[in-house]
């Protein structure tokens, strides 16, 4: 979501606070802006915002040939106010005092209001100006001034999630920032130092970078930097080397990331796999030889595409190591009332592990008495890696489109591998089966390969969806989810309205909307519901309903007047919804190709969600 950027140095850091945050373009946002304190002695605070591209503010700046030895810099996902040049961030006080912020400060009407009263006047909507005054007035009332203690001071009264950094025109060299529920990192250079989000905005500066805990406070300087916690004591955090491939922001042959990151899936689950030669709790940290066998349950919690793999697992883990497994939309978990059960694993399941609900579920479940917990994450350094027992990353590398591809097919991997551990513990999967799984899954690169070669059959599909407005994705079983998955693609980045059903389900309702203008998508996997499917696919014939059906090779559907069938080459078992996915995604992106929309950056969205 949001980025945050600052930076205290000797040099000129316009040009570091541009393209760290460029780096961050890819999680989304729909306004932009810098502040630094200008001139010969750093006091002049001036501040550039866009709702263009950060490249706008690149131009800005050079027009105005601004330079600042100390500033912070933002990308902005609108949540209160709309996008704006009067909403985007950096939002200053009394000319003095500029911040940026990440996340919601739930009191902020109350604490607005009492600003109102001293008289502070407010020019936005956002939440964010409330931090921007409340500093200030801390700051403004303290004779040394001292900016610390003011954000220190202010911190203290908000309710909600932030991460933010501020800065003020009298103390030139110094950043500080503060972090509640949302990340926040000290980048550590050779003759300066630095705020971020995301260490990875950081990469054209330093690999060295410092995690803040919940709670903390960091005074960043030039030649220096302190942390101090909640209680205000000094405190050591860990210094960790963040290393990132230059290949991953790079699009080489591709026209969008999210084709490159379609057809980087093969890699990914090649990557995800790699090393493993049996089933072992080892794979899920060193306590799970402890905590997996003593589980009689388990309850995942994830939010959008994370969710829908987690759909999966629900049935890989009761299917093959029977025990009860639930699966809650993270932001729906902590607000209503639940039957905790101690011997349940809590697994949390999040592309970048900073996800504000499930991150809120998690502590949530915790508060309930829930002592082990597992994190199925792709970033390592990440809160939710951080906050779990346990942990398992997957491999998937950067993923810089939003609409999430090969972070979905790595998350189903080590669903997979979770559910046989659990099995092969309870005494459900022998020698003999662990043998054929395994082999299963070293066989999903290539079965994904073969399925990625399908591609121009479903541009021809996507020439007749880029003309509609509507479509139903059916499934049944463990594909169900894939239904779920392939619906959801196609709004995210063609905003085709579209909407996935059990096919049994079809009767039921949905068949009402069926007519000549409503494309079907049906994934018919040669399993042991496909004849009770053929029927379901025949009542959408019969309304005149036009029908797009991923099959196996051996599914015995032909097509016909009405009915397009495309086939994977091969049936994969428990394992197929790995290799269905991939038609779907390539139909979503390359329909949003045809309609023009901007895939990689889709409307409303953003890749990081850190607010609820």
């Amino acid at each position: 979501m949001c980025g945050i950027v600052g930076a205290a140095s000797a040099r000129n850091v316009v040009p570091i606070l541009i393209e760290s945050i460029g780096r961050l373009e890819y999680r989304g946002y729909d306004s932009t802006g810098l502040a630094v304190l200008n001139g010969a002695h750093g006091t002049s605070l001036e501040r550039l915002v866009s709702t263009a591209r950060v490249a706008d503010l690149a131009v800005q700046a050079e027009q105005r040939q601004l330079i600042g030895t100390t500033g912070i810099s933002h990308t902005r996902w609108a949540t209160h106010g709309a996008p704006s040049t009067v909403n985007a961030h950096p939002h200053l006080s009394g000319g003095e005092i500029a911040v940026v912020h990440n996340g919601i400060i739930e009191n902020y009407e109350a604490l607005r209001a009492r600003l109102q009263a001293a008289g502070y006047v407010f020019c936005t909507q956002t939440d964010t100006e409330t931090i921007a005054h409340l500093v200030h007035w801390y700051w403004h009332g303290d004779a040394k001034q001292d900016l610390l203690r003011a954000v220190q001071l202010a911190v203290a009264e908000f309710t909600g999630a932030y991460a933010i950094a501020v800065i003020s025109s009298r103390e030139p060299g110094r950043v500080v920032g503060a972090r509640q529920g949302s990340p926040l990192v000290v980048g550590i250079g050779a003759e300066d130092h630095f705020l971020a989000s995301d260490a990875t905005a950081l990469m054209s500066v330093t690999q060295q970078v410092v995690y803040l805990e919940e709670g903390d406070v960091a005074d960043v300087r030039r030649e220096r930097y302190a942390i101090y916690d909640a209680q205000g004591e000094n405190v050591q955090r860990a210094t960790v080397t963040v290393t990132a491939s230059a290949a991953a922001v790079e699009l080489g042959p591709y026209r969008h990331f999210m084709q490159k990151e379609i057809f980087e899936q093969p890699r990914a689950v090649a990557d995800t796999l790699e090393g493993i030669a049996r089933i072992q709790p080892a794979l899920f940290g060193v306590a799970a030889e402890d905590v997996l066998p003593a589980i009689d349950s388990v309850l995942m919690l994830a939010c959008g595409t994370s969710y829908y793999s987690s759909l999966v697992a629900r049935q890989w883990i009761e299917t093959l190591a029977r025990i009860p497994c639930t699966v809650e939309i993270a932001s729906e978990y902590r607000y209503r009332v639940s039957v905790p059960n101690r011997r349940t694993l809590v697994v949390v399941v999040s592309q970048s592990g900073e996800t504000a609900d499930t991150l809120a579920a998690l502590k949530h479940a915790k508060s309930l008495g829930h002592e082990h917990t597992l994190a199925i994450c792709n970033v390592a350094t990440s809160t939710m890696v951080r906050e779990t027992a346990l942990g398992f990353l997957t491999r998937a590398g950067t993923e810089i489109g939003v609409a999430s591809t090969k972070a979905f097919t790595t998350q189903l991997v080590a669903h997979f591998l979770l559910a046989l551990t659990i099995a092969k513990l309870r005494g459900r999967l022998d020698d003999a089966d662990e043998a054929k799984w395994l082999r299963g899954l070293r066989h999903l690169p290539a079965a994904i390969q073969g399925a990625l070669a399908l591609e121009p059959h479903l541009i021809g599909w996507a020439q007749a969806f880029a003309r509609k407005q509507h479509a139903l994705f059916l499934g049944r079983g463990i594909h169900y989810p894939i239904a779920l998955e392939g619906a959801l693609k196609l709004k995210e980045i063609s905003y085709i309205h579209a909407e996935a059903y059990p096919a049994g389900e079809l009767k039921h309702g949905p068949l009402a909307l069926v007519d000549a203008e409503m494309p079907v998508v049906a994934i018919a996997p040669n399993d042991a519901l496909l004849e009770k499917l053929k029927s379901n696919l025949q009542e959408v014939r019969a309304r005149g309903g036009e029908l797009y059906v991923v099959a196996d090779l051996d599914s015995r559907l032909t097509t016909g007047e009405g009915l397009h069938v495309i086939r994977v080459a091969e049936h994969a078992g428990l394992l197929s919804p790995v290799v269905h996915v991939i038609p779907l995604q390539l139909l979503a992106y390359h329909t949003a190709v045809l309609r023009g929309t901007d895939v990689d950056k889709p409307r409303n969205l953003a890749k990081s969600v850190t607010v609820e």
